[in-house]
């Protein structure tokens, strides 16, 4: 796996991102199967492609390393385990474009979290950016008036949130290595799915999803941006990352018909100019400090 280090970290991200991009699109493509079932099928095939990363990485260390990390490590593989489950139903219950553009509040939740649990100042261009998210997502759920989609709306917002705890474990202890963390976090979807799912028993075309969504969308996905990320700045992994928001309302509108409406795509591009404004920030207060 040493040829991806040699690899542009932007480019990996980018590629990361695309990947994560037909994570809608391959949930909606179920056929028969219910949420839990998914969850299952998909996190025991990410713990497939983990593995074998970890292998071909640290050879016979791998426990050595799961070990490593501590217990860091496995809370914050816990937190990702529980964003994984939640991606899953607001897919299966919300519209594709509903949560890509929700999962993109993930960075103004954590300057929230920074503020709350680092004690780092929040700027006034960051305060600005939070409060116009807010009102890009209040006019998104305001075309959401259904129960069901509603509920998978809410639940979007628990994958932003474990996304910033999880980076937030990661600034307070930045030896933690992020690939077995994600190790864990396959596992304990897996458990989720399996103890939530009156049986696993699909259909053929089913596993295959399953498959394809743990094993090249999430797992090569993550292993991407992961090592994309270590020599890429975060402001740019942030801006790279918007390509899975647009995206993947548009693999679901090509390929599944699915059409959200324009208050939803509006609200959208109001939370997704915020998130670009808070990654810019702190470029554009160096130019004006100059």
């Amino acid at each position: 796996m040493n040829f991806l280090s040699k690899i542009p970290g932007p480019f990996l991200v980018f590629l990361g991102a695309c990947a994560l991009s037909f994570g809608g699109l391959i949930v909606k493509s179920f056929d028969g199967s219910t949420l839990w079932q998914i969850l299952f099928w998909r996190s025991l095939f990410f713990i497939g492609v983990i593995t074998i990363f970890l292998i071909f990485t640290y050879k016979g260390k791998i426990f050595s390393a799961l070990y490593k990390s501590g217990i860091p490590g496995l809370f914050g593989g816990i937190i990702l385990s529980i964003g994984f489950a939640s991606y899953v139903f607001a897919m299966y219950e919300t519209t594709v474009a509903n949560a890509n553009f929700i999962i993109q509040t993930q960075a103004l939740f954590l300057a929230i979290f920074g503020y709350v649990f680092l004690k780092e100042k929040i700027s006034k261009i960051t305060l600005t950016c939070i409060i116009t998210a807010v009102a890009g997502i209040i006019l998104m759920l305001g075309s959401s008036l259904t129960p069901g989609q509603m509920t998978g709306n809410l639940v979007a917002f628990i994958m932003p949130i474990s996304f910033a705890i999880l980076i937030l474990i990661v600034r307070k202890y930045p030896k933690v290595d992020m690939i077995p963390l994600q190790l864990v976090a396959g596992i304990f979807a897996t458990l989720i799915g399996l103890f939530m799912s009156p049986s696993i028993l699909v259909s053929t075309n089913d596993i295959f999803l399953g498959f394809i969504a743990g094993f090249f969308q999430v797992g090569l996905g993550f292993i991407l941006i992961t090592i994309g990320a270590r020599s890429t700045p975060s402001a740019f992994v942030g801006i790279i990352m918007l390509t899975e928001a647009v995206l993947g309302p548009m693999w679901a509108w090509m390929f599944a018909n699915e059409n959200p409406p324009l208050t939803v795509l509006f609200g959208g591009a109001v939370v997704i100019t915020a998130v670009v404004i808070q990654f810019l920030s702190p470029l554009l207060v160096k130019k004006l400090a100059k």
